[in-house]
């Protein structure tokens, strides 16, 4: 049997054989296209080739990409484990032409790889093409000699591929294979070709034309070719299975799941489900997704759920999950080492989000078969799917996944009336209000000279006021100038706007920020303080040098840190957002847990470490590959220009960034973390200070630290051992207070006891219990009721103007009176409310002066509800 990591190996190695470059697979998280969900094609990381907006050092290449079809428009997630060959992971084998060979030359590989290389015969193959693409047929019919028995044209739906509405297209042969006779299902282009005996197995997209607007079909210069074969569909054809999840690959990870669980039926289709899964969780965390609640780590989160899901149907309620990713590695790892190099990080991750999940899945799987048992037709209703997903936080997936498997189907509609309730609710609470700026629209352009110089001469190109374009600007009026060049920064990259002022023959007007409008034109926020501005007039730009110098010191500080974070908590850490101003820095990142005291230690070291060390800040203007391939970091989604500029702090940071910085990493001074804190599942905040800043703070804590010193009669040394024993004494005086209010009540309670009244063979005592406080008058309802036998009791302390209650009722007795409905009966007469357990709740009330009184009706109320 030929394996699936030796057929990978294979196909890459016969097209090395035929000039080839053998591309690595590229990040599941695309890098050139954020509109893009995931990769989900071996073509999209030469996108930008295929569209001729980037070269490469090749012109033909191969490569087996990971893809992912599990959000979005390609969404293969609710078919995986119910049929062969749907999977949210898979790898695609392809091979690619950027205007090098075409048809002829793409269709004889393919024709030789599977009948010469793998040995295919080609009375098993099926051949279609476009139906008007007669050079594909020609080269198939006359030169190759496919058998025209198995051979047809296909219409445009699904022979004819394109990237958009407009751009790069062109006509597709495919290649099927013909699992036999016994296998239900015609050839491709007939009424029964939705059968599995036909399957698919390489696609050869030729890209011939670019579509204009009007639809028209003009040739490209140079026609190219992107090619697709799925390396699991050809694995079990060669391994003679039919199903993908019969292959070797699957089969070993299964066995390794069903080791796990404890399951002996390894047809299991959750056992399906869980080996699947583990490969698209796994490799998303390695290429830096985390579990959130939106976006790509929205899609990962639901991956994992529906596993642990699958796991908790077969009876595993123990962490399970993570405990795959060794048998993955060990399936894997060869082919892509970054898996080997993140396994711990992955079994962290999934470790997490199962043990997040485990009470989830607890509560919903409750609720869900409660309403399933309750359920009278076949459809479980909208308000049931919005319960367990608003209410336990149960994913609507999951949801639909069980109906299914019932039989049962989801009221859609009434989950998302459900929903859009929900959404009024939120907006009516709100206070906020969209404020309308007027939509201004400015042309033109401004060169920034900020990054040599601090004070500039200009002309005025525009002004603004009240949204409107204007000439003048008068004395008192705020509005927007817009200069030719200007040494201001505009806000991006999270650095705020320059600050300062433009001054001019008879007038100043004062900057309070700087913005971009559009792609190019840089804006100056303000009010002119004196005089008239004219557009036209020469000025000079003067920005807030102190401010500024300020604000570049914590730029520079956050890509140190940056740096650091990733050293310290691996490369899955990501940039999500930042805010560099001259006061701090905040830095949003992905990470899965909370940064240990430890680790913030280690990262503001090696800062600190850098910052002594002294390094030059250099920054070069280069084409995006060449900063790429010299290591700069470069954010996920976002587009960049054919040129970037890579900012470098000797050789601990390497990143693309616009903003201004330090000349050198001394410059900055000091580093100090201020907080670490989570601002959404998945992603971390951390605030931190430098130079002056940094000083000021760490003189407070010095300030701070001395008087602690000072309150407990110790030094600086030793202050931390002086409040730990202060804390330790002040546990053991606690615990003696307690024990000594546990006797005073045992002791009242006793007295207390002989005052209760029997009311229709219920001892009913409703009493004060001054000096206890909430937890003593618990333990001393639980003690009274122990001792009066059948009995309803109603306990009360006052502390100044506060009241506490707490009500017990026996067991027995609880079914004809609710421990609620007694406290409350107390409650309602002394301002308050309660509420708890039929056999004991809890209250409060601030109407001390009415206590008495409520008390006194404690023993009618009683006698009213036995009917007495």
């Amino acid at each position: 049997m030929t394996s699936t990591t030796e057929i990978r190996r294979q196909f890459l190695e016969f097209f090395r054989g035929k000039g080839h470059e053998i591309v690595p697979s590229s990040s599941l998280v695309p890098g050139n296209d954020p509109t893009l969900l995931f990769t989900n094609a071996g073509m999209v990381q030469f996108k930008d080739v295929f569209q001729g907006l980037e070269t490469r050092s090749y012109i033909r290449a191969a490569s087996s990409q990971r893809c992912v079809r599990a959000g979005g428009k390609h969404n293969d997630l609710e078919n995986v484990g119910y049929t062969a060959r749907h999977h949210t992971f898979f790898e695609m084998l392809g091979n690619f032409s950027f205007g090098d060979y075409f048809k002829r030359e793409a269709i004889r590989f393919a024709w030789e790889y599977l009948t010469e290389v793998v040995k295919l015969s080609p009375e098993r193959l099926w051949v279609t093409v476009f139906e008007d693409d007669d050079e594909a047929a020609d080269i198939w019919l006359k030169e190759i000699g496919v058998d025209a028995g198995r051979f047809s044209r296909i219409g445009a739906k699904d022979n004819f591929w394109s990237m958009g509405d407009t751009g790069p297209c062109g006509p597709c042969t495919e290649i099927f294979y013909d699992h036999g006779p016994d296998i239900p299902g015609g050839p491709p282009g007939t009424p029964e070709e939705d059968g599995d005996r036909y399957i698919e197995i390489w696609n050869l997209v030729f890209m011939q034309y670019d579509r204009d607007a009007s639809g028209t079909l003009n040739p490209l210069p140079r026609p190219s070719v992107d090619t697709g074969m799925g390396l699991e569909r050809l694995a079990a054809i060669l391994q003679g299975v039919h199903s993908n999840y019969e292959i070797d690959l699957f089969q070993n990870l299964i066995r390794a799941a069903a080791d796990l669980i404890g399951c002996k039926d390894l047809e299991s289709k959750s056992l399906r489900v869980i080996a699947d899964h583990i490969r698209a969780c796994s490799f998303l965390v390695v290429d830096g997704v985390i579990p959130s609640n939106e976006g790509r780590g929205y899609v990962l989160r639901r991956i994992i759920r529906r596993a642990i899901r699958h796991g908790h149907q077969l009876g595993q309620r123990e962490p399970f999950f993570h405990k795959l990713v060794a048998p993955l590695v060990k399936e894997m790892g060869d082919a892509y080492p970054e898996l080997v190099k993140a396994r711990s990080q992955v079994e962290k991750v999934l470790a997490q989000e199962e043990a997040r999940f485990a009470e989830t899945l607890d509560n919903g799987m409750k609720i869900l078969e409660d309403a399933i048992a309750r359920l009278k037709g076949k459809v479980i209703p909208g308000s049931t799917v919005f319960k367990l997903y608003d209410t336990y936080g149960f994913p609507v997936d999951l949801t639909a996944d069980i109906a299914r498997e019932r039989g049962l189907s989801l009221d859609m509609a009434g989950f998302e009336t459900e929903m859009e309730a929900q959404r009024d609710r939120a907006r009516a609470a709100s206070h906020f209000s969209v404020v309308d700026t007027g939509g201004i629209e400015i042309d033109g352009s401004t060169e920034f000279t900020g990054y040599d110089t601090l004070n500039d001469q200009a002309q005025v190109t525009g002004l603004f006021h009240d949204g409107e374009k204007v000439d003048v600007l008068k004395g008192g009026e705020e509005g927007i100038v817009v200069l030719d060049h200007t040494p201001f920064y505009a806000e991006s990259g999270g650095q705020v706007g320059d600050r300062g002022v433009i001054r001019f023959e008879g007038g100043v007007f004062r900057v309070m920020d700087t913005q971009k409008q559009g792609k190019d034109v840089i804006a100056h926020l303000g009010m002119l303080t004196q005089g008239e501005m004219h557009v036209g007039d020469k000025v000079d730009a003067l920005v807030d040098q102190q401010r500024r110098d300020a604000t570049r010191l914590n730029h520079s500080a956050t890509h140190l840190m940056h740096a650091a974070l990733r050293k310290v908590l691996g490369d899955h850490v990501q940039q999500k957002g930042s805010l560099v101003d001259p006061e701090r820095l905040r830095f949003d990142f992905s990470h899965f847990q909370p940064v240990t005291p430890e680790e913030l230690e280690q990262i503001e070291t090696l800062v600190n470490e850098q910052i002594r060390a002294n390094a030059d800040i250099e920054t070069r203007v280069m084409p995006v590959d060449e900063a790429m391939e010299a290591g700069a970091m470069a954010l996920f989604g976002e587009k960049y220009g054919d040129e970037v500029r890579v900012l470098s702090i000797g050789d601990f940071s390497v990143e693309l960034c616009g903003g201004t910085h330090a000349r050198r990493a001394g410059d900055i001074g000091v580093f100090k973390i201020l907080s670490e804190t989570g601002i959404a599942s998945g992603v971390r905040r951390i605030e931190a200070v430098t130079g002056e800043e940094a000083l000021h703070y760490i003189g407070e804590t010095e300030k701070n630290l001395g008087e602690i010193s000072a309150l407990v009669k110790g030094n600086r040394e030793d202050v931390t051992t002086r409040v730990s024993q202060m804390i330790e004494r002040n546990r053991k005086l606690e615990k003696e207070l307690d024990t000594l209010k546990a006797k005073l009540a045992s002791t009242q309670g006793g007295d207390l006891a002989s005052q209760a009244q029997e009311v229709d063979g219920i001892k009913v005592l409703a009493a004060r219990l001054d000096g206890a406080d909430a937890k003593t008058l618990r333990e001393t309802v639980d003690q009274l009721k122990n001792k009066l036998g059948a009995a309803a009791v109603v306990l009360a302390t006052v502390e100044g103007d506060k009241i506490s209650l707490a009500a017990g009722v026996t067991k027995a007795e609880s079914k004809r009176i609710k421990a609620g409905d007694l406290v409350n009966q107390v409650a309602t007469q002394v301002g308050g409310r309660g509420g708890g357990r039929p056999d004991m709740a809890q209250a409060g009330g601030n109407q001390p002066e009415n206590l008495d009184a409520a008390l006194a009706s404690v023993v009618p109320w009683v006698s009213q509800q036995l009917g007495g």
